[in-house]
């Protein structure tokens, strides 16, 4: 194959000329919108959204401080320290099992220095939980507020600060968030029962409330008592509906039914020893509950 040969294969006529020409420029074009041109479909926002956008900055910044933010720590009785709690504060095993041992004899720390000595935490450990150590009353101000007197002998007396004891009846929230390890959750709790037996009988029934711990109980009977059974509308036990009888905390709706049927087989009902004779009757609180019935 020659040049001429060759050449006429890039011959064109007019219109053959006119189609290329058309042609690249199409091409161009197109590479230009290519360039050019965004095609991204814009998302449509809401004016709701426009608003959490806003918002965002802020919100990052508060998670950020949240989670930065080191978990406060609230005053708590040493003597009551858990496994768990003893973990999160930075004890050791052997230190807790030190602690539940010496509790386990009925024995309490009175103090940060006493702690030391039965868990032998270190130094450190001590300086940084101390000061959220927060001992009963009668141990922080019995310790400050001693009066003391030599004999002959040299013996030491103690003058004992006397125990104010007030109605149970008659206490308010106030007065009973006196009593350490008693929040405003479990002053409400207490007054609720009050309020739902419409009085109480017998420090006894403190027992039946829920969160209040063996200590917590002790400190309530030494600062409370019942003086006198308050007045309130007794049920008459051989009268009372299904209903109100069900209603008494002491009885709720199985127990309340088997008294509706024990008294329409055996007749009236005279005193609590009949009571006592129907299956799952609380016997133990029998005494308390004569108090709230008219027979």
């Amino acid at each position: 194959m020659n040049f001429r040969s060759l050449v006429q294969y890039f011959r064109f006529t007019n219109q053959q000329r006119t189609g290329v020409f058309l042609f690249l420029v199409v091409i161009v074009s197109l590479q230009l919108v290519y360039f050019f041109v965004d095609f991204n479909e814009k998302e449509k926002i809401t004016p709701e959204e426009q608003k959490w956008m806003t918002l965002q900055p802020q919100i990052d910044v508060l998670k950020s401080l949240k989670y930065n933010q080191k978990p406060k720590v609230f005053p708590f009785n040493p003597n009551f320290i858990s496994d768990y709690k003893g973990y999160k504060l930075g004890m050791s095993v052997q230190e807790i099992d030190r602690l539940l041992s010496f509790r386990k004899e009925n024995k309490y720390v009175n103090s940060a220095k006493e702690f030391q000595e039965v868990t032998k935490v270190s130094d450190s450990l001590l300086l940084a939980i101390s000061p959220y150590f927060k001992f009963p009353d009668w141990v922080t101000k019995g310790n400050a507020a001693k009066k003391f007197k030599k004999d002959s002998n040299q013996k030491i007396f103690f003058k004992k600060e006397k125990i104010v004891t007030l109605d149970i009846n008659q206490a308010t929230q106030e007065d009973l968030m006196k009593i350490y390890g008693i929040g405003e959750a479990l002053s409400i709790r207490i007054l609720k029962q009050k309020e739902s037996f419409g009085g109480f009988v017998s420090m006894e029934q403190m027992n039946d409330i829920w969160g209040l711990s063996p200590e917590v109980l002790v400190e309530l009977n030494l600062h409370f008592k019942v003086s006198a059974i308050p007045k309130f509308k007794k049920i008459a036990i051989n009268d009372a509906s299904l209903k109100e009888l069900s209603q008494f905390p002491y009885f709720r709706y199985a127990l309340a039914k088997q008294i509706v049927t024990y008294r329409s087989m055996n007749g009236k009902i005279i005193n609590i020893e009949d009571l006592v004779k129907i299956k799952a009757f609380p016997v133990e609180k029998a005494k308390i509950i004569s108090l709230y019935l008219e027979f």
